[in-house]
C-alpha cells in the first residue's frame, strides 16, 4: 500500500474521530429520542387496543342487561350507569350502547325516555346518520313530524328520504311525501328488503313505483 494511501486513511480516521467527538452527544441523544418515539408508539398502540377491548366489554355488559326473556324487565337505570362509564373510552361503543338503550326504552313503552336519550347523544360522525334516523322515526311516531324534519335536515340517502316522507305525510303534505318516497325508491337497491314496504307507501299516497331497470 502506498504511503499516500496510508496517510489518506489516517487522515480520514482522524476526521471521523473528531466528528464523533464534536457530535457524539447529539448523535446519542438522537438515537435515544428515536428509540423513545418507537417505544412510545408501541405503548400507545397497546393502550389503545386495551381501551377498545374494555369498551367492547362494557358494551356487552349493557347488552346483557337489556336482554330479557318473558315478563322480565330490563334494568334501564343500571344500563344507563354502564354507558356513563364508557365516557373517555372508545366513543363508537358508547354510541352503540346508547342506541341499544333507546331501543330497550321503546320496547318498555318509554318512548319519551328514548327520545331524550337520543337527543342527548353527540354521536361519532360514522353513526350520526343512524342516530338521526332513529330519533326522527320516534318523533314521527309520537306526533312531532316538524321536529323529525328538523333533525333530518336535507339528508338525501334513501332511509332519510323515506322518513322525511313519513313526516310530511303525518303533517298532511301528501304530494311532498309522494315525491320523497319516489326519490327514496330511486336510490334504493332493487334487492333491498325495505323496497317492498317503500313501494306500498308510495302506492298509498297515489304514486306509481318505478319499474326496475332491465339488466344490461
Amino acid at each position: 500500500m502506498a504511503i499516500d494511501d496510508l496517510l489518506d486513511e489516517h487522515e480520514q480516521g482522524e476526521r471521523v474521530r473528531n466528528w464523533l467527538k464534536d457530535n457524539g452527544t447529539g448523535l446519542i441523544a438522537g438515537i435515544a429520542l428515536g428509540l423513545a418515539a418507537i417505544l412510545g408508539w408501541q405503548w400507545w398502540q397497546k393502550d389503545k387496543l386495551q381501551g377498545k377491548q374494555q369498551a367492547y366489554t362494557a358494551y356487552q355488559d349493557v347488552d346483557d342487561l337489556l336482554q330479557v326473556e318473558g315478563d322480565d324487565t330490563p334494568d334501564l337505570d343500571k344500563a344507563r350507569l354502564e354507558i356513563a362509564g364508557l365516557d373517555g373510552k372508545d366513543p363508537i361503543y358508547r354510541d352503540l350502547a346508547t342506541l341499544r338503550l333507546a331501543r330497550a326504552q321503546v320496547d318498555a313503552g318509554k318512548t319519551d325516555d328514548a327520545i331524550a336519550t337520543l337527543r342527548a347523544l353527540k354521536p361519532e360522525p360514522a353513526l350520526k346518520a343512524l342516530v338521526d334516523q332513529r330519533l326522527a322515526r320516534l318523533l314521527v311516531e309520537t306526533g312531532k313530524p316538524d321536529e323529525a324534519l328538523s333533525v333530518l335536515g336535507q339528508s338525501k340517502d334513501s332511509a332519510s328520504l323515506e322518513i322525511r316522507g313519513d313526516a310530511e305525510l303525518a303533517a298532511g303534505k301528501t304530494d311532498v311525501a309522494r315525491d320523497l318516497y319516489l326519490k327514496a325508491l330511486t336510490g334504493l337497491d332493487i334487492a333491498s328488503p325495505q323496497r317492498r314496504l317503500l313501494e306500498l307507501k308510495l302506492t298509498h299516497v297515489g304514486g306509481t313505483p318505478p319499474k326496475p331497470a332491465e339488466p344490461a
